[in-house]
């Protein structure tokens, strides 16, 4: 099976040895994204709700990058810096996922990179 390396310009750089997302088949994994702004490779300012928009619209750019869109999203792994912010984030995730209802794991963490609040890495996939 064929592995693709999916990069958008319209996504933050990764900031490790990894790649966006990788394509298997019909199959797309997603790194983890963060609150961080692609134009100023900032995190954005304004906690949890402001970064989790932004880790949409970073996940919005990689996703479209390879033909995906959120309809073709399955599981979804988000990570929060502090459990309390749970009902802010469920409102905006369910903005940008409402409709689709994949599977969805949600752990509170001890840190996450740059000091963000959110972090959520997605798997999707195309039928054929």
């Amino acid at each position: 099976m064929s592995r693709k390396v999916i990069k958008s310009e319209n996504a933050p750089e990764a900031i490790g040895p990894y790649s966006q997302a990788i394509q298997v088949g019909n199959f797309l994994f997603t790194s983890g994204q963060i609150g961080i702004n692609p134009e100023t490779g900032n995190v954005v300012e304004g906690g949890i709700e402001q970064e989790t928009h932004q880790v949409f619209k970073n996940l919005k750019a990689v996703l479209n990058e390879a033909g995906y869109t959120f309809k073709d999203v399955v599981k979804v792994t988000a990570f929060l810096g502090d459990l309390k912010n749970f009902g802010i984030f469920n409102k905006i995730y369910e903005e940008y996922l409402g409709d689709v209802k994949p599977a969805r794991s949600t752990f509170q963490v001890a840190a996450l990179p740059l000091g963000c609040s959110v972090e959520i890495e997605m798997i999707a996939i195309k039928s054929e």
